[in-house]
């Protein structure tokens, strides 16, 4: 069974350092709850998690599929519960490409088996949120 090992070491006011197989990571509050704006935000960070998790799956698929894009991004929209402590509750995902002559019908396959089959983290956040996923085709010769 693989085992992740994150270890995160305070560095003052509200400042930690966590490491990371790839290298490590700054997480700092913002000012207005005392901290610094001098780094992540824990729980945006979980965001970032979800696309970067789903973005190499697609990446891979791409390849692998042989599907012609230009480029693509995924923009990640959650929603915090009002009490404490706060968690997603609701997370809109959308994927979006950019390429001349797109194939939606791959690019869905794709994107649906990333969200339904591989993303550990999406599988994650489907514990505890209500998740939706759209697909936006930016068929143009330039990325706009």
């Amino acid at each position: 069974m693989d085992k992740n090992i994150v270890k995160t070491y305070w560095k003052g006011d509200m400042t930690f350092d966590a490491s990371n197989p790839g290298g490590n990571i700054i997480m700092d509050a913002s000012k207005d709850i005392g901290g610094n704006d001098n780094g992540l935000r824990p729980k945006a960070m979980m965001l970032a998690s979800l696309a970067g998790c789903s973005g190499i799956d697609i990446a891979m698929l791409i390849k692998k599929m042989r599907v012609e894009i230009d480029t693509f991004d995924i923009e990640i929209e959650a929603e915090l519960t009002d009490e404490l402590p706060r968690y997603y509750h609701k997370v809109d995902c959308y994927y979006n490409f950019y390429g001349a002559d797109l194939n939606e019908k791959k690019i869905k396959k794709i994107v649906d088996l990333s969200v339904e089959k591989y993303c550990g983290v999406m599988e994650m956040f489907r514990k505890f949120a209500e998740v939706s996923v759209t697909i936006n085709y930016h068929n143009s010769l330039t990325n706009e």
